[in-house]
This record gives C-alpha cells, structure tokens and sequence, in this order.
C-alpha cells in the first residue's frame, strides 16, 4: 500500500468570524495588527520635541515656544486664558558633546563615540541609584511591588483565561459522545458527517464512505471488508487497532498518523491522497474562540478607560489604583465558582474592565513620583520590571492549565489585592508640581 502525504507541505488557514470578510493568510492578519504602529510612527512626527532636549542640544527659543504653548493650552482649559507665561528661573542640563569634547580635544570619532556610550551608560546607572536613595527609596520599592503584581496577576490570567475556556469546551464536547458497540453495518453508504463518535468493536462490509467527514470519530478493533473510501477529509479522528481487508482509498487523507496502536492494511490500495492540512474553522472553532475571547476581554477595557479618565482627578490617583486591584483580586477569588464557558467568558470581561483602571492610574502616579531629570529612568526601570513579571506570570500561569484552578485563583488573587494594598501607601501625587 502506498500513500502520498508530504508532512512538510505549507498550507493556509481561512478564519471567518460569522463575517462577509475572511483571512486567507496570516499575512493579512499581521498587517492589521501592525496598522496601529505605522498610525503611531505616523503622528509622533506631528507631535513637538520635549523642552528638555531642545535646552540639551542648545535650542532655547524652540523651548520657550513649546513651554507657551503648554502653558497656554493648561491655563484655557483652567479657564484662565489671560495668564501670561513667564519664566521665573530655569536650570540648563550641560550638553552631552560638550564632555565629549572635553573628554577627547582631537575630536577622535571612535573616542568621541565611546565615551559618549560610557557616559550615557553610566548616567543611567547613577539616575537609577539615585531613584533607590532616600528620600525615593521607600516610594520606589513601593511603585516597584505595585508594577510587579499587578504585572504578573494581568499576564498571567490573560494566558490562563483562554486555556481555560477552552478546556472547558473539550470537556463539554467530551461529554456529548455517541458510543456505538458491536455493531455490524453491510452494504451502506456513507455521504454524510460523522462527529465525536466512538465505534468499537464494529465491523463494516461492502460500505461505501463517499464525499464525507469524519471529525472527532475514534474506530476501535473494528474491521473494514471491501470498503471504499473516495473524497474522505478526517480531522481528529484515528483508527485504533483496527483491520482493513481488500479497501480502496481514494483521495482521502488517511495514511500512517491515523493508523495507529496496530492497525492492519490487507491487500488494500491507496491513492491519490490528499497532502497538507484539511482542517478549516468550520471543524475546529478552538483558534476562533481564542481571538474572539481576547476581544471580548480587549472590548470589555473600553469603560474602564472612559471612567478611569472622567474620575481620575475626582476620586484620587491611590483610591482608583488600590481600590481597581483589591476589586481585580476578588473578582478573581468568584473564578472558583466559573463552571461554564459563558461565566468564564463574563468575569474575563469583568476582571479586564476593572484592571485597566489601575494600570491608568499607575501610569500617572509613577510619572508624578519623579523628579525630570529621573523620570524617565525610573518609569523605564518599572516597565522593565513590568515585563520580567509578565513572562513569569505566563510560564507559572501557563503550566497549571488543565491540572488546577485551585492554584491560579489564589495566587492571582493575593499577589492583586496584596498590591493594591501597597498602593495605597504611596504617596498622593494629585497636587504636585512636576519639577
């Protein structure tokens, strides 16, 4: 018997989302996704430099005119258009090229470059001892527990959430499985779907299986005589153990994967094979529900952004931020009791829409926790501490899918709810002046 599958061939996935519109190639879908950026990369270029690098590459008027134009957008909508902006004392940081110059007066372009490199490495390494010196040192251990737990609680749920609902979806498909014993079928012809059926110990004479699907059927010490198999696609489906006895197959994909556990070919042909990959999002909804899930979750942020921004200034910076992630943590603990996909599915979007309050209001507390000239090191430092949190929280997370929820619930819950008691303790930043 011979067969004709290539287990390298490439092949192409369409996804349809109940839509007129399909994607007939990852390509698209990456195109789509990469949209945003280039609209970003786009508007950066409309957007002015920052004061502080004009007064560092020696442009002083072009940073008086940014600072007017800040000062006069703030004071409109204070209500206060007929303030007049004025520069009571300013601290001009010394230009980098000045200490290269200093450093090498030959002007040497390979000494100019490494010194500028040394400089800037350890201008960034004094920045971020000094956030760890007092008086920063208490508020930026803090910030940092806030940034990590909240990190690690968001990424990790969001790897375990999807994971879940669909465990729960192989669950529920298990339980609807038809079992079909010692049967004997003769001279039958089969031009319809077979699903999640189980066949053993069956024996089938003469049948015919034309133009059809076999999707999740498991054949069991069951015996083929002079069947024929023509135009046959089975995905998920395996013969086990199983005998065929002078059958005929006809541009089908079955071949060497789906016999298995013993399965014997007698006098039996094959050809013309089908090659690659026969599943479509019509049999197999699992890759559907993953993005559909996420956007779902993505969607349900959409309000906590709205009221997140309307209440900001009104409720405080720490009331949002703690009080969004201790509401996160028990929101989490109510997983315990998710049984089904469609409550899954509901305390996902639960769980997302009160989250992004805390990450809104984290932003903007961090950004008023330091001073200019160590503010972007220390935001850059809590990012970074943001993203170790986050691929912890998906490898811990991501291999307790399918053994306990147990485990994931109460962890996600305490590292939550602990972080927002943290945050609550952080200094209240709502009427300080940005120096």
């Amino acid at each position: 018997w011979t067969t004709n599958s290539h287990p390298h061939h490439k092949y192409l996935l369409f996804f349809s989302m109940g839509s007129a519109y399909q994607f007939h190639s990852w390509r698209v879908f990456v195109v789509v996704c990469a949209l945003p950026c280039v609209c970003a990369v786009v508007a950066l270029t409309f957007m002015p430099e920052s004061p502080r690098f004009y007064l560092e590459v020696g442009k002083h008027d072009e940073a008086w005119m940014i600072l007017k134009q800040i000062h006069d957008t703030n004071m409109r909508a204070r209500g206060q258009p007929e303030k007049v902006f004025t520069v009571n004392r300013i601290k001009i940081p010394r230009q980098l090229d000045e200490l290269v110059e200093m450093e090498s007066e030959s002007g040497n372009p390979v000494s100019k470059a490494f010194f500028r490199i040394k400089a800037e490495v350890h201008g960034i390494y004094l920045n971020l001892m000094k956030c760890f010196n007092y008086p920063m040192q208490e508020n930026m251990m803090r910030l940092a527990i806030v940034w990590f737990t909240l990190s690690f609680g968001y990424y990790g749920l969001s790897v375990w959430f999807p994971d879940v609902i669909k465990h729960l979806q192989a669950d529920e498909y298990a339980s609807k499985v038809q079992i079909h014993i010692n049967e004997r079928i003769e001279g039958f012809t089969f031009n319809f779907t077979l699903e999640n059926q189980i066949h053993k110990n069956s024996l089938f004479i003469n049948d015919q299986f034309i133009n059809m699907k076999l999707k999740s059927v498991t054949f069991i010490d069951s015996t083929f005589r002079n069947c024929y198999f023509d135009d046959v696609t089975s995905v998920g489906s395996i013969f086990r153990n199983c005998t065929f006895v002078d059958a005929f197959f006809f541009n089908t994909d079955i071949d060497e994967s789906k016999l298995i556990d013993g399965t014997e070919v007698v006098n039996s042909t094959f050809t013309h094979n089908k090659t690659g990959c026969q599943m479509t999002f019509d049999d197999d909804y699992s890759a559907y529900w993953v993005y559909f899930i996420n956007f779902l979750g993505t969607l349900a942020v959409l309000p906590g952004n709205i009221v997140s921004a309307l209440l900001m200034d009104k409720i405080g910076r720490l009331s949002m931020l703690g009080g969004s992630m201790v509401l996160s943590g028990i929101s989490c603990f109510f997983l315990w009791f998710g049984t089904s996909e469609s409550m899954m599915i509901f305390m996902l979007c639960l769980y997302n829409g009160l989250s992004i309050s805390a990450w809104n209001s984290l932003d903007v507390v961090t950004t008023e926790s330091f001073p200019t000239v160590r503010r972007g090191t220390g935001f850059g430092f809590c990012n970074a501490l943001c993203k170790l949190a986050a691929v912890l929280g998906n490898l811990i997370f991501g291999s307790l899918v399918g053994i306990t929820k147990a485990i994931p619930i109460l962890m996600a819950s305490s590292v939550l709810v602990g972080g927002g008691l943290v945050g609550l303790r952080l200094p209240d930043t709502r009427a300080n002046v940005l120096m």
